[in-house]
């Protein structure tokens, strides 16, 4: 699913479901893994597994052996030297996306269940514009639960900024511009505009992030694949 959303140099690796769970919860985690998980319950520990486990894999495509991965500053996921990534789980799903650094600067990906956000959740987290925007794609494209693409764009713009700068970054710091697609199909693209100075990439300030985005299998996906410049 999140595959198709960016560039061929990107391998992911998807689990899905209830057979993807089993599939890839009962991997063993690495020592340092398991002292993380030591008081988790088993909710937290089985997404922080199988989440890994797609990450591991996702290594070995990409020849590099299998090791830990750790949540570095801010939770970030520590990747090994010469990968960038991005990982997102929620119920019933869980993803990786890893690239060699030579190809990309960054990516970004998340995950969400395809409903409409919790009473009070959208206006915490758009921008003025960006419910105006979201009105007019309700009124034209209803099947879409916008307000929830809206948060896993956003979602996926932060996992895409943070390795390239190392700072946090609000909800209202970015002005995404959703697409709707073509008629009769649940797949476009959004337009971020950051707000705030953006990172320098090959020597060259970074001013938005183009992502794209999806609506299947009862859940909304995005991702965002940073070039260097």
């Amino acid at each position: 699913m999140i595959e198709e959303l960016l560039p061929e140099s990107v391998v992911v690796v998807e689990a899905f479901g209830e057979d993807g769970v089993r599939e890839f919860g009962d991997a063993p985690l690495y020592p340092e893994e398991e002292a993380l998980m030591a008081r988790s319950v088993a909710k937290r520990r089985r997404e922080f597994t199988v989440v890994r486990s797609c990450a591991r894999r996702a290594m070995e495509k990409l020849g590099v052996p299998p090791q830990p991965v750790l949540p570095g500053e801010r939770g970030a996921p520590q990747w090994p030297d010469g990968l960038t990534g991005s990982m997102t789980h929620c119920d019933g799903y869980a993803a990786a996306a890893l690239v060699r650094a030579a190809d990309l600067a960054s990516v970004g990906i998340d995950a969400e269940p395809h409903q409409p956000l919790p009473e009070g959740v959208l206006s915490a987290v758009a921008l003025p514009v960006e419910e105006q925007r979201l009105r007019r794609l309700g009124a034209d494209r209803p099947e879409v639960h916008w307000d929830r693409l809206l948060f896993s764009a956003k979602e996926s713009v932060y996992k895409a900024w943070f390795p390239l700068t190392r700072k946090w970054l609000d909800f209202s710091e970015a002005d995404i511009d959703v697409s709707a697609g073509s008629a009769g199909q649940a797949r476009g693209t959004f337009h971020a505009r950051l707000l705030v100075p953006g990172p320098v990439v090959g020597g060259h300030r970074v001013g938005y992030f183009e992502g794209s985005w999806t609506v299947r299998r009862g859940l909304v996906a995005t991702a965002i694949a940073v070039h260097g410049v």
